[in-house]
């Protein structure tokens, strides 16, 4: 279930998000994701925020389904880029072989530990067979909200390995670094490129 705190806390922060997320040039780990899939493939960006990931994969020739359960977010990122980004939280995806590749990018980690497999097992249906799945998560352990009043659900790089194998993907790439967050905080990250290979369990 979505946790309207956290939606709240992104509807507040809208410009302060903007200006911590704004890049001069696309992040590494996009432009990796983006070599991974076919020619005019079909991307979910679940959790788009400003959607300029989803911008930056139209702009390399990919179809874009940006999604956010913030409305502010999806305004913005309408307003910004055009890109008929909708409202919706993760408990609506129910897409059935349909995308090439998923982009999950520091979204899932405002899901609880109770419900983070459901939606792994709901990404890799939502997949084509092969198809690219990329998550962004904060490392650590437990469940805490921060400063701002947004929750977070905190994993080892072994249990997110972990989760994402019983879900049915192959892990392919793995990086790992610190930046500062929206509530200021310098926190360390992990990011996983995955293939949705056997049947989800």
């Amino acid at each position: 279930m979505a946790d309207r705190r956290t939606i709240a806390a992104y509807d507040l922060r809208i410009g302060d998000y903007v200006r911590l997320t704004k890049r001069t040039r696309p992040h590494a780990t996009l432009m990796h994701f983006i070599a991974c899939l076919p020619s005019n493939g079909f991307v979910l960006d679940l959790g788009c925020g400003p959607a300029n990931a989803s911008a930056v994969m139209r702009e390399h020739g990919l179809r874009v389904d940006a999604v956010d359960a913030s409305a502010e977010m999806v305004q913005l990122a309408n307003a910004t880029h055009d890109i008929s980004a909708r409202q919706a939280t993760f408990d609506e995806l129910d897409a059935v072989d349909a995308y090439d590749g998923v982009w999950a990018n520091f979204s899932l980690l405002h899901a609880s530990p109770a419900d983070f497999p459901r939606h792994l097992k709901a990404l890799h249906r939502a997949l084509v067979p092969d198809g690219v799945f990329h998550i962004g998560m904060k490392l650590g352990g437990g469940e805490a909200r921060d400063r701002l009043d947004r929750y977070y659900a905190y994993y080892s790089q072994d249990e997110l390995s972990d989760h994402l194998e019983h879900a049915g993907f192959r892990i392919d790439r793995i990086v790992t670094g610190e930046d500062p967050g929206l509530a200021g905080d310098v926190e360390p990250w992990i990011a996983m490129t995955s293939t949705a290979t056997s049947a989800c369990p």
